[in-house]
């Protein structure tokens, strides 16, 4: 992915107003005879590791599936044999990126020092990081314009950590909503609160809803497929004024529509109201939800 067609300032809208496949189509397009892989974007991704190695692999899948010009993988190295051994395509080695994606697979409690001076350093510069699981303790650190992935209890953590009261378990939608805009506010980074209906919340106040999702996505690894989703789709943007950091909660909520298209698909393949699936079989549709959005097939999923 590279460039988008959305504007980069946006109003808030109606908490109910959920992000729809027309907003979705207009932060992608198709490349062209002008493109090449860095244009194209490049994700780094700083995942993984030697109890969660599958994480790794997971989010290089899908962010290669989304569409960008260029994967570079920095991880443990067996996950980076594992990650090889699908996506010979990926690069193992630091070099240009576009955006990166870390901490998915991860647990900040098992974190080197080496490692933790890794992730502050790409948290201190100006590319624009989604923060997933076992990173997200540094939310709240450097310079880079941020897109965190919290679910539930993940996100009361950090409410705790900015000073907010937790909303626990029980919140509805509209609670969710305003508990996320204020996370949002407080750690000036967009929140993607994940959940039966995601929530994206901007610092500067601007909120929707993604509705696109099936409950069988309930099941181990889909967050690490979500965030490679939207780690490819801001590598594909360029992040730089503060009316583009804003701009990161469109990205982020196409991230979250194609992902939850994608699941819905999937699911659908096995019939009636769908079936049982996979991490992977998510990331097996993405390129078809995306080559679909793209042609403007917006019809419910296939059955």
């Amino acid at each position: 992915m590279s460039g988008t067609g959305v504007e980069t300032t946006f109003e808030p809208r109606p908490a109910t107003a959920a992000w729809t496949a027309e907003e979705a189509r207009s932060v992608l397009r198709l490349p062209t005879a002008s493109d090449d892989k860095y244009s194209r974007g490049v994700l780094g991704l700083r995942t993984g590791s030697t109890r969660y190695r599958g994480a790794a692999v997971l989010g290089v899948e899908a962010a290669w599936r989304t569409g960008l010009g260029m994967v570079r993988y920095v991880g443990p190295e067996r996950a980076q044999d594992l990650i090889l051994a699908r996506r010979p395509e990926t690069v193992t080695a630091e070099g240009r990126v576009q955006a990166w994606l870390i901490g998915s697979g991860t647990d900040a409690a098992d974190r080197s020092p080496d490692e933790d001076a890794a992730l502050r350093s790409i948290l201190a510069g100006d590319v624009p990081v989604v923060v997933d699981a076992g990173a997200l303790d540094l939310a709240a650190e450097g310079s880079a314009p941020r897109v965190l992935t919290p679910h539930g209890r993940e996100h009361d953590r950090l409410r705790e950590m900015a000073g907010l009261v937790p909303i626990g378990a029980d919140a509805d939608d509209s609670e969710r909503e305003r508990a996320a805009r204020e996370t949002a506010r407080a750690l000036g980074a967009t929140v993607l609160l994940k959940g039966a209906t995601t929530v994206v919340a901007t610092p500067g106040g601007w909120v929707r809803r993604v509705t696109t999702g099936t409950p069988w996505l309930a099941t181990a690894g889909t967050g690490d497929v979500l965030a490679g989703v939207i780690g490819a789709i801001v590598a594909g943007a360029t992040v730089r004024t503060p009316a583009d950091v804003e701009h990161l909660g469109a990205l982020a909520a196409t991230g979250a529509w194609v992902h939850g298209r994608a699941a819905t698909e999937a699911a659908a393949r096995h019939g009636g109201a769908g079936g049982p699936i996979t991490a992977l079989d998510i990331t097996a549709e993405i390129a078809r939800t995306v080559a679909g959005l793209l042609a403007g097939d917006d019809a419910a999923p296939r059955r």
